[in-house]
């Protein structure tokens, strides 16, 4: 819950927007502003004050314990102008939130955190558990003093600027030491402990049995991502228990999904009792990786406890991002964190140019030029599958006429994916146009080179008929010139010559242009294949210099088939 204090007019109306815009994330603080700071510091994880921050200083003082407790404080001024990270920048993510306030009230993030002013990612921020000498490690960083990567085993981490070998080391392991004195721990979720409880099983024992086993298998408890268990299991307080102490989530699996798994030592107990010879061993297996611990008892009289431990390798993220049109305000924030997520991104060179600067300190750039797609997508799958977070970039949308479906083609269900989708060409053009995809509309490329101009011709002939807006990708090049002027002949079959035609170049991009035309006015050899044409269909109209093309046939009559707010 985000704490909102404010003590002005000014500060009260920021402070409502906020509210309004986050109804389930905000709490709104009346009364005294000393009062309320320190009752929402005390029940709240993050605090916005509308106030000074010498005032806000003064009042926080007192009730600053540590970086690890203290919730994460951002104050705005009496102006709106500025949103500055307080306190609690990282460990309390006021970083983030005072982008997320700048955002909204259209005020500059502040942020004077070392690591996030100069592009680094924070090792209190990389999502995994670390412990040690983590400010001077940073300050080694941001010094640009060696800093050594000892990885234990592969982990799809966001960018760093490790060297091979350092003073300073950066140590990913889940096995249970203690950091040197110029090194940070972090720890990756890699272990799974699988659990097979009988009914009424108390906690102590359930969680005394896990915690043994890791100790005495010299793992740390920092790493286990998840429980492991039956669903007959999955309500039964022990193991709820146990997993609530190590803050992890409950996974269970049925019967039948668990007799599959092949086990060193299966049983008949829990085959009577539960219907499959495994559970500890099986649970933590079914997921795949290697079992580091056999399936041991607890050392109750009678056990009412079993547990496994499984390690399982990182598993390796690509992104598909695309990047929209060209203009930097129409990438998404979405992308942008993506861009600043990965450690390495693969990419068409001159896309690579356009978000460069975007990019963290140690992001591995792959970058090839035209006619590479597949390549591309082959290299930024083998990243993926060796364990890094990867970022295939590709302009508009990257599953629009890009890479997400060469990249998806080569993928398998060993990596992860998260596509990232961008504005495409067609809607930056129809946004320039006016609105001309008011209705329905289709998109074509006519370019053969990966599909025959048969299945180009039949699709474009469809479209007339369907009386489907067209707009069309890759209209022409120096090579296919006589491809548009074919297209344009078979919509005028089906079209008036006056139907409008709109022409964008280099759609948001500065050096951008843009005109109307009509099927019969358009020149074909004004084209190139940095423009998208978009055609009309038999309703779209010019008004005021711009294309529209009505939400429905009767529209201009006067009447529509439903109201707007059902749409």
């Amino acid at each position: 819950m985000i704490g909102l204090i404010s003590a002005t007019a000014a500060g009260a109306a920021a402070r409502d927007r906020l509210a309004a815009a986050w109804p389930d994330r905000t709490r709104v603080y009346e009364g005294p502003v000393g009062e309320a700071v320190r009752s929402a510091f005390s029940e709240c994880e993050q605090l916005v004050c509308f106030l000074a921050t010498g005032a806000t200083v003064r009042l926080l003082a007192p009730l600053l314990a540590g970086k690890a407790a203290d919730p994460g404080v951002v104050c705005v001024d009496e102006g709106g102008r500025f949103a500055v990270s307080l306190v609690g920048g990282h460990g309390g993510g006021a970083n983030e939130l005072a982008r997320e306030v700048g955002e909204l009230l259209g005020a500059e993030p502040v942020v004077t955190t070392a690591t996030d002013a100069v592009g680094l990612a924070g090792l209190d921020t990389l999502g995994l558990p670390c412990e040690g000498a983590v400010a001077a490690v940073s300050r080694a960083l941001l010094d640009g003093e060696p800093v050594a990567l000892d990885a234990e085993s592969t982990w799809p981490l966001p960018p760093l600027p490790v060297s091979p070998r350092g003073s300073y080391t950066i140590r990913l392991t889940d096995r249970d030491v203690e950091p040197g004195p110029r090194e940070v721990l972090l720890r990756p979720p890699s272990l799974v402990v699988g659990v097979g409880a009988s009914k009424g099983a108390p906690v102590d024992e359930v969680f005394g049995l896990i915690e043994e086993t890791l100790r005495e298998a010299g793992l740390s408890p920092r790493s286990v991502a998840e429980l492991a268990t039956v669903d007959a299991k999955s309500e039964e307080p022990g193991i709820l228990g146990a997993a609530g102490r190590l803050g992890v989530p409950v996974v269970t699996y049925s019967a039948e999904e668990l007799a599959t798994v092949e086990v060193p030592n299966p049983s008949a107990a829990p085959l009577a009792a539960v219907g499959t010879p495994s559970v500890a061993e099986a649970a933590a297996l079914l997921g795949g990786g290697e079992l580091l611990v056999p399936k041991r008892k607890s050392d109750a009289s009678p056990a009412m406890a079993t547990c496994a431990v499984v390690r399982r390798p990182g598993r390796g993220r690509l992104a598909v991002v695309g990047l929209g049109p060209g203009a930097r305000d129409l990438l998404t924030p979405r992308a942008t964190a993506e861009l600043r997520r990965a450690s390495v991104l693969v990419g068409l060179d001159q896309y690579v140019d356009q978000i460069r600067d975007l990019l963290r300190p140690g992001t591995r750039v792959l970058e090839s030029g035209l006619g590479a797609e597949e390549e591309r997508a082959r290299t930024a799958v083998e990243q993926a599958r060796l364990g890094h977070a990867v970022a295939l970039i590709g302009s508009g949308d990257a599953g629009v006429y890009a890479m997400a479906s060469p990249a998806l083609a080569e993928a398998s269900d060993d990596i992860e994916v998260i596509g990232v989708p961008g504005v495409t060409a067609a809607l930056a053009a129809a946004a320039i146009l006016g609105a001309p995809l008011g209705h329905d509309h289709v998109s074509i490329s006519l370019s053969d080179l990966h599909t025959p101009w048969e299945v180009i011709e039949r699709r474009v002939r469809a479209a007339a008929e369907a009386d489907l807006v067209v707009t069309f990708y890759n209209p022409r090049s120096r090579g296919r010139d006589w491809q548009l002027p074919k297209a344009l002949g078979i919509l005028a079959e089906h079209r008036a010559p006056t139907t409008p035609v709109g022409v964008v170049r280099n759609a948001s991009r500065p050096d951008g242009s843009s005109r109307v035309s009509t099927l019969a006015g358009l020149d074909p050899a004004s084209v190139d294949m940095m423009t998208v044409v978009t055609v009309g269909n038999t309703a779209t109209r010019t008004v005021a210099g711009r294309m529209v093309t009505p939400r429905g046939y009767r529209w201009q009559n006067g009447r529509s088939e439903q109201p707007e707010e059902t749409r």
